[in-house]
């Protein structure tokens, strides 16, 4: 039955694959590339949450909430002096947002709110008007709006359930954007595409792809890789730069990458590139499992003795060993690697230890990513 689980996970692994790799793909310049000077910015500011059903701070563990709620009353006109507050209706937040490329004065973006004292939910909650700066200090973009959250909690005398973050929610088209960006698109002498997966060939491959384009439309090159990430097109005199752009990410490429399989730990996924090559070798795999069992006994004194309780341990344990079958690895193809492993009947954690083996014994020619 194992044997079986594992053929079917090793055959999912190589489907997803063939499926996910973008070796010798063809790709628009847009997907694989993006535009230097249209890059995301980072917006951060400090708010409140209020309209909580007694889920929000406690006061006394959140001094800044209780500070940020009088400096808020105050400057409605509202005096704050010689009162304490108790509410446990108001939630100190920190809220974040992405300010897009080219954004403009009065379009919307969505922020995301967390929680910074000791609030179980902000279900039900809304932000008040909170500004958001840049890395400059500059006021960007500013939020107000409800709190949506996916998460839920409830909780008895006796029990607890809990489901999802219910201390971090999202205002949907929360912020809107009050200043531009300085640079200004049409203001540039060339674009600058930086490639997602840096790699030289690929970058070569796109400024070819460019210069012909360039030599049918403007009668010369326009295009040059500076590096395995970055390629500098160079504006025509007399070409318009949102037409060049618009034009230049529509032409297809091939895309090519190193040979990668990457491995996430902790949750046993492994994805193997179609790239990957394994040079011969034998592969032993066995798996000692240890059991350790205590059963303590109760042991009670004779009737109208002085004896007391007591409690006699008991443990056993139990050592097996499962496994050692060697086989012969020769991967010069994807399916090969696959059938190999295959071959040995072992478990997705199994594997993870297998190939990490093997790329310590220099026969792995592929980069291993472990996450």
């Amino acid at each position: 039955m194992k044997r079986h689980i594992c053929k079917f996970f090793l055959t999912l692994v190589a489907v997803f694959a063939a499926t996910l790799t973008f070796a010798h793909g063809a790709s628009r310049i847009k997907d694989v590339a993006s535009l230097q000077a249209g890059r995301d910015n980072q917006l951060i500011g400090y708010g409140l949450v209020v309209g909580l059903q007694g889920t929000g701070d406690s006061l006394r563990s959140s001094p800044f909430t209780d500070q940020s709620i009088r400096a808020m009353l105050e400057n409605l006109g509202i005096s704050t002096q010689g009162g304490q507050s108790r509410t446990r209706n108001v939630a100190a937040v920190l809220v974040t947002a992405t300010l897009p490329p080219f954004a403009s004065p009065g379009s919307r973006v969505d922020v995301t709110v967390g929680s910074l004292g000791d609030a179980t939910s902000l279900r039900g909650g809304t932000l008040v008007m909170t500004s958001l700066s840049g890395a400059d200090g500059q006021i960007y973009a500013v939020a107000q709006g409800s709190v949506v959250v996916t998460g839920f909690n409830a909780q008895g005398d006796a029990a607890t359930l809990n489901q999802g973050v219910t201390t971090a929610g999202r205002v949907p088209n929360g912020a809107i954007i009050e200043r531009e960006l300085p640079a200004r698109f049409k203001d540039g002498v060339n674009l600058v595409l930086q490639l997602r997966n840096p790699d030289f060939s690929t970058a070569v491959g796109m400024a070819a792809a460019i210069n012909k384009y360039a030599a049918a439309q403007f009668g010369g090159r326009i295009a040059e890789a500076k590096d395995s990430q970055s390629v500098l097109v160079e504006k025509p005199k007399m070409a318009d730069l949102a037409r060049l752009m618009a034009d230049v990410e529509n032409l297809v490429i091939e895309t090519d990458v190193p040979a990668r399989v990457v491995i996430n730990e902790r949750t046993g996924t492994i994805v193997i590139g179609q790239d990957v090559r394994v040079a011969e070798v034998a592969v032993s795999y066995g798996t000692l499992t240890v059991q350790v069992t205590e059963t303590p006994t109760v042991v009670q004194p004779a009737p109208f003795s002085r004896g007391e309780t007591a409690v006699e341990p008991n443990t056993t344990i139990e050592a097996q060993a499962d496994g050692g079958t060697v086989a012969i690895l020769n991967g010069s193809s994807l399916r090969s690697l696959v059938a190999g492993l295959n071959s040995i009947g072992v478990k997705p954690d199994g594997i993870i230890a297998i190939l990490q083996s093997i790329k310590t014994a220099g026969a792995l020619q592929a980069e291993l990513v472990l996450q």
